[in-house]
């Protein structure tokens, strides 16, 4: 891996003036941005369609694409919507997604677009292409006209053609506008990688197309789900509900499942984070009867067979082994021979002594280094909410022995990642602006108030782009 810096940042955060971020100039206004402040990656979160609590990981489809991000100023020059349509979608707040108005609104004035779009045989060559994505359209179709159940509750085979046609033109139109934005950055020196969730939701149309890849009971709904076991953060462990995949019933097709949807990612990223990697070394089962993740067990899973099969289908992807959590010499061993590199994070440095691998001091050349993650505090936050023992242990290690005088901290943080020895180090854009918890993203357990924070073009353009850039040229990640 050459030696190089990112920066992590979703979609749904960038400015814009229509409730969510979305691939319109201001996506290129940031790609210059990072282009000018010298780095070589801008990592996202997944583009699925998000779940009812907007969370990119979950899905109704992994071949999903999300219709908050195609950009309502190029609908509008195409002439596939109305200026009264564009003005009356103008945000009311450019400081959070407006989800419950999206929801409501944006995806019937993306079906009004549909209906107006006269290049048919596109959309139908697109979906030729991308049986998956057809299969999602015809789920979303049929959903419709079962008042929204789940699929195991369908009666109803007669699907909606129209809201058929309104999801396929989201998924072409979709992929149309991010290739342009995608072409983009790479002409400007940025290579984008996206995430790839381990799992899928049992209503969905990966579990209704393929149920045989699933292990499922009778009346189709997960035997099994899967989960994290207990441990320091959750005593209880943590019950995702996700179903659990039939891997030997994969494993007959030389793991096709994913390798159709390994390639549907390099379609769209430079390279790829894979979510909760150690579950191909062993996952984590739950019986769907249980309230909680005490009773589970961990089950050997496909190891290398898959990965190999990963490989070959995202041959020419940087491929990032998210392997955190409960860790075992079985996972580290098959991390390493993948061949992957895995993830270094700075806020689980300080839970142990100095062997710990997400110290800077202990990184590997393949490795890929984070000050914090979508799941976490921003560095502000995180420093400032540390209890004085954690507090002065951090600043300690950074040079600080004065505890009252550790303002200049954050730089020299940042500073040592990029010196450090992974080969690639990713700074969250909260952390770029120094902005402190109430700009996080996400928190791990809770439902509501996640994923909606927004930044505005003033905010991004006070980066200082002059600073990154020197400190990536001295550091050798130019």
């Amino acid at each position: 891996m050459t030696r190089s810096s990112g920066v992590l940042m979703h979609v749904s955060t960038l400015p814009g003036n229509y409730s969510c971020g979305a691939f319109g100039q201001e996506a290129k206004k940031w790609i210059d941005i990072i282009s000018e402040a010298g780095f070589t990656y801008w990592q996202v979160l997944p583009f699925c369609l998000p779940d009812d609590c907007n969370s990119p990981y979950k899905s109704y489809s992994a071949f999903s694409l999300n219709p908050y991000f195609i950009d309502l100023d190029t609908l509008f020059s195409k002439g596939l919507i109305t200026k009264e349509e564009l003005d009356s979608s103008v945000q009311t707040t450019p400081y959070v997604c407006e989800f419950a108005r999206l929801w409501e609104e944006r995806i019937a004035l993306l079906g009004k677009a549909a209906d107006r779009f006269e290049e048919k045989e596109k959309i139908r060559d697109f979906l030729k292409k991308h049986p998956h994505t057809q299969k999602f359209c015809e789920f979303m179709a049929l959903k419709a006209s079962n008042g929204n159940k789940e699929w195991q509750l369908w009666q109803n085979t007669e699907p909606d053609a129209r809201v058929f046609e309104a999801w396929a033109f989201i998924q072409y139109e979709f992929c149309v506008q991010w290739l342009e934005i995608r072409a983009y950055a790479n002409k400007k020196g940025v290579k984008i990688i996206g995430d790839m969730p381990i799992y899928v939701s049992t209503d969905s149309s990966d579990v209704w197309a393929d149920k045989k890849l699933f292990d499922l009971d009778e009346q189709n709904y997960p035997a099994c789900v899967a989960g994290v076991a207990p441990d320091y953060f959750a005593k209880d462990g943590q019950l995702w509900g996700n179903p659990l995949y039939n891997w030997d019933e994969m494993k007959k097709d030389g793991y096709k499942w994913w390798k159709e949807r390994m390639a549907f990612t390099s379609e769209l990223f430079d390279g790829v984070r894979i979510d909760h990697f150690r579950g191909f070394e062993s996952y984590y089962s739950v019986k769907a009867t249980e309230k909680t993740a005490k009773n589970g067990k961990w089950i050997k899973g496909p190891g290398m067979d898959l990965i190999k099969a990963l490989k070959a289908a995202g041959k020419d992807m940087l491929i990032i082994a998210e392997d955190l959590g409960d860790i075992t010499k079985e996972v580290r061993e098959l991390v390493d021979e993948s061949g992957f590199p895995g993830m270094r994070v700075l806020q689980f440095a300080f839970l142990s002594d100095a062997s710990n691998p997400h110290l800077p001091h202990n990184y590997d050349k393949n490795s890929v280094a984070y000050t914090g993650t979508h799941d976490n505090n921003t560095l502000l936050g995180f420093v400032w909410e540390l209890d004085a023992p954690g507090k002065k242990k951090l600043l300690n290690y950074f040079g600080y022995t004065d505890v009252d005088n550790w303002n200049g901290c954050y730089d020299t943080i940042l500073r040592n990642m990029l010196m450090s020895h992974s080969g690639l180090a990713v700074f969250p854009v909260q952390d770029l602006l120094l902005y402190g918890s109430d700009t996080r993203l996400n928190k791990p357990g809770v439902a509501e108030g996640n994923w909606a924070i927004r930044f505005t073009e003033e905010q991004l353009s006070s980066i200082n782009r002059r600073k990154f850039r020197v400190w990536n040229e001295l550091y050798g990640r130019i």
